[in-house]
């Protein structure tokens, strides 16, 4: 009697996407805040002192200790050991403590505090790290930049931790249904986090018409107290999924064996490479990228008394961002094609009025905030796709192509059309919309494909090792483009040291090209490896090209030829 509940409480509608709602909710909170500070990187630099090299630095140190203390690979054993809804709440209770460190070290009330005092004088040399040229803090350091990235530290070991849990909770409910829509339609929504954080995260720390950058953090700190909140809901959910008999499928005890299965899988590697390119050409270009649209496009601020500079159409704007995210994601869902013609209709025209919005208000990051919002529209098509179609390899070499045509664009055509302010505009809205849906192809291709590759008992390190290889490009990047954008503009630099140009006025005088061209590179190298395993695929039959969900037809007619030839 157990199990018929069981099984219907998984196999209703409404249980399942209530699961997926609630972690992706949660996983649309971290997303804020963990590009919290990438739209107010000049007011950073103008407030706090922090150059490109301490901005990227601390940007970086969010997967630190994931990389180099190996927390990833711990994590998985935890979530493998204690399950989906043990390792939920804890991942919510440590973002929530990273966040907050990460809040108090931009307050005022750590200026000259006995704390910022000792990040002045401590952690400039690091033994062993320095000399490997991976220490995440430096001589010279802002303290505030130090103390923040202890912060980011721990958020990041959370929200890696999140990132794992959630795509280990979608495999328990929706393994044999749609995991790749599920897939792609939690990380489109979630994705809406850095919409939401690119519009509110300015508003917030220019509010009042006082600069503070600690409100923006604040904000973020308050959301993921709601994420935590939602883990605890999601808890008692899931537990009632157990309760009823169908269990979360049981794990054996972690051996250094089942890394071995994982790690000898020629497959397994080709996946975890192209997520760690794609997401090193994403996440830390996103957070450079609201000053690389300052730099390259000419804005000019509306009037302090101009409605285009209110809080209040920052509001509307962002109302308009949710009706183009809401119509496109329900009407990916309806099955009266007149209601879905009318639904992607209504998004596309509410499309074009936030991105007239977005120039008025001539803000870099409102503009960069239309990122997400076609990913919303055709991830979950996408994902549909792969369940039905299959075709995840040939979709992961499509998002290459578009990857590397955009980075370039950004490099090279922006650039020449500063000066042209309706021209520079029109260009980056829509390199960024194929930005973002070259994006999308990730979550509704890869993730899925994770699971034909290596045995469910094994899934929770599987993704955890993917996870711990993707964060070494997310160390490594954002302080690299820090690195390189000083080092490329050194005119930049010593004007500063100089005291002929201000810290703001530097903020947003640097030349992008170098960062860019970089990226572009990662995604030469993801479309190579693309090809490579869509061969494998073909070879050694893994199956990503083929189908999530089969055809009940289809399984009748193989069981029928399998008992003729018995």
């Amino acid at each position: 009697m157990s199990n018929n509940v069981s099984a219907s409480l998984r196999d209703k509608a409404w249980a399942r996407w209530t699961a997926l709602g609630l972690l992706a909710f949660a996983m649309f909170c971290s997303y804020i805040f963990m590009d919290i500070l990438s739209p107010i990187k000049d007011l950073l630099q103008s407030t706090r002192g922090w150059d490109s090299t301490a901005f990227g630095t601390m940007q970086g140190s969010e997967t630190f200790l994931n990389v180099f203390i190996f927390f990833l690979i711990f994590a998985g054993i935890i979530l493998d050991k204690m399950g989906v809804r043990f390792t939920a709440i804890l991942s919510g209770a440590v973002m929530l403590v990273g966040a907050t460190i990460n809040w108090y070290a931009l307050t005022d009330g750590f200026l000259g505090s006995g704390l910022d005092r000792w990040f002045t004088d401590h952690l400039n040399y690091i033994p062993v790290f320095d000399e490997l040229g991976i220490s995440p803090f430096y001589e010279g350091m802002p303290a505030s930049a130090k103390f923040s990235a202890v912060g980011f530290m721990i958020f990041g070991c959370g929200v890696e931790m999140a990132g794992i849990t959630v795509s280990r909770g979608i495999v328990k409910w929706f393994k044999g249904r749609e995991m790749a829509l599920a897939m792609g339609s939690e990380m489109a929504l979630a994705r809406l986090g850095v919409a939401t954080c690119m519009i509110f995260s300015p508003m917030f720390a220019n509010l009042g018409g006082e600069v503070s950058v600690s409100r923006s953090v604040a904000f973020g700190v308050v959301l993921l107290l709601i994420a935590l909140i939602m883990f605890i809901v999601y808890f008692f959910m899931d537990k009632k999924l157990d309760a009823s008999g169908v269990e979360e499928e049981k794990d054996e005890p972690f051996q250094l064996r089942d890394l071995g299965k994982i790690l000898t899988s020629s497959g397994f590697w080709l996946v975890a490479l192209l997520c760690v390119l794609y997401y090193s050409a994403i996440f830390p270009f996103q957070k450079y990228a609201v000053n690389m649209l300052q730099c390259n496009l000419t804005l000019t601020e509306p009037g302090a008394e101009s409605f285009w500079a209110s809080d209040a159409v920052t509001v509307i704007q962002y109302v308009i961002m949710l009706v183009v995210a809401g119509a496109a994601f329900a009407g990916n869902f309806s099955k009266n094609k007149a209601a879905k013609g009318g639904l992607f209709t209504l998004a596309v025209v509410a499309l074009v009025g936030y991105c007239f919005f977005g120039y008025m208000r001539q803000s870099a990051a409102a503009i960069f905030a239309v990122f997400p919002l076609l990913a919303v529209g055709i991830t979950p098509i996408l994902g549909k796709y792969v369940d039905y179609k299959g075709k995840a390899a040939s979709m992961l070499i499509v998002g290459a192509l578009l990857l590397i045509a955009c980075h370039l664009t950004f490099a090279f055509v922006l650039p020449q059309l500063k000066g042209n302010d309706l021209g520079g505009v029109i260009v980056a809205y829509l390199t960024i919309l194929v930005l973002g849906a070259s994006f999308s192809l990730v979550p509704a291709s890869l993730w899925p494909s994770v699971p034909k590759l290596v045995d469910s008992k094994i899934i929770g390190s599987a993704y955890a090792l993917i996870f711990w290889i993707q964060n070494i490009g997310l160390w490594l990047f954002p302080l690299l483009i820090g690195k390189v954008l000083d080092s490329t503009n050194p005119q930049v630099v010593d004007a500063v040291a100089a005291g002929t140009m201000s810290a703001e006025e530097a903020a947003v005088s640097y030349n992008y090209t170098a960062p860019l061209v970089m990226l572009a590179c990662l995604g030469l190298a993801a479309l190579i490896i693309g090809f490579i395993l869509k061969v494998i695929d073909r070879k050694q039959g893994l199956g990503l090209e083929e189908p999530n969900i089969k055809e009940p037809q289809a399984e009748i007619l193989a069981s029928e030829v399998e008992a003729v030839e018995e």
